[in-house]
């Protein structure tokens, strides 16, 4: 099965506007743009295609072309991530039977992240979509507690079924829980790594319809999946000693920047 990897990179972001353009210092010293690593991450991944960049604007177009990456321009109409997908998918004409969106703001995401994920939606042909999910432990959990309490939204977190079939997502921390847990301790609570994969037939129907209440209250586009019934498939990943974080406001370029050094990402 053919899979196309589509990183959406979008400059008028409300929390970060030109958020794709940032930059971050690796170990080594190197200062890269985000875009730049997260396109880095797309290329490590075994047994993909093609990837590309997916933006509707000419500086972000400009800077990916300088570092090889190949761009779609797509329009700025889309909503989210998803919906850029599904007209990139379409400008290039489809032929894919797995599309993958790895989101502009996840440069630390493990290429092993993708293949389970793309492995898991092969696997299970119930579902339409899959997301990979990451148990906290304690310091990554600590970590979301302590952006809701400064009333930053950063990661979003996941429940599912037994057969791991989404239930629902959420930028609050769910389930509940009162405990409290050491950096290094397993926690109840999965974190929700900001990538998808496709089946095209879902991947086209998402553009047509309208996001629903949970999807605009919540600002997470893999609910409209969910409100309109479709199958969600939830691929638990494992961290093998790496450390993941999304750059979701100003505030977290510091924290990853931090995480490179600490594993030696150049």
């Amino acid at each position: 099965m053919s899979v196309l990897i589509v990183i959406p990179a979008r400059y008028a972001s409300s929390r970060y506007p030109g958020k794709p353009l940032a930059t971050l210092k690796g170990a080594s010293g190197d200062v890269k743009s985000l875009v730049q690593r997260s396109w880095e991450a797309a290329c490590a991944v075994s047994g993909v295609d093609r990837v590309v960049v997916a933006t509707d604007d000419d500086r972000i177009k400009t800077a990916c072309e300088a570092f090889g990456a190949e761009v779609v321009m797509t329009s700025p109409e889309c909503a989210n991530g998803t919906e850029r997908c599904a007209e990139a998918f379409d400008v290039l004409g489809g032929g894919y039977d797995i599309v993958v969106n790895l989101q502009g703001d996840a440069p630390l995401t493990p290429a092993w992240f993708v293949e389970d994920l793309v492995s898991g939606l092969r696997q299970d042909t119930a579902a339409e979509v899959a997301t990979p999910v990451l148990r906290c432990d304690g310091r990554a959990l600590n970590g979301f507690l302590e952006d809701r309490k400064a009333g930053r939204v950063g990661g979003t977190t996941a429940v599912f079924t037994t057969a791991h079939h989404a239930l629902y997502f959420s930028k609050e921390v769910v389930p509940f829980t009162s405990e409290t847990y050491a950096d290094d301790d397993d926690t109840p609570v999965f974190h929700h790594v900001g990538v998808y994969a496709y089946r095209p037939a879902a991947l086209g129907a998402y553009a047509g319809w309208k996001a629903g209440p949970l999807e605009q209250l919540e600002g997470l586009e893999q609910l409209r999946f969910m409100e309109h019934g479709r199958q969600v498939l939830c691929v638990e990943v494992e961290a093998r000693g790496r450390q993941f974080w999304e750059l979701n406001n100003p505030e977290d370029v510091p924290r990853i920047e931090a995480m490179m050094a600490e594993m030696g990402t150049p």
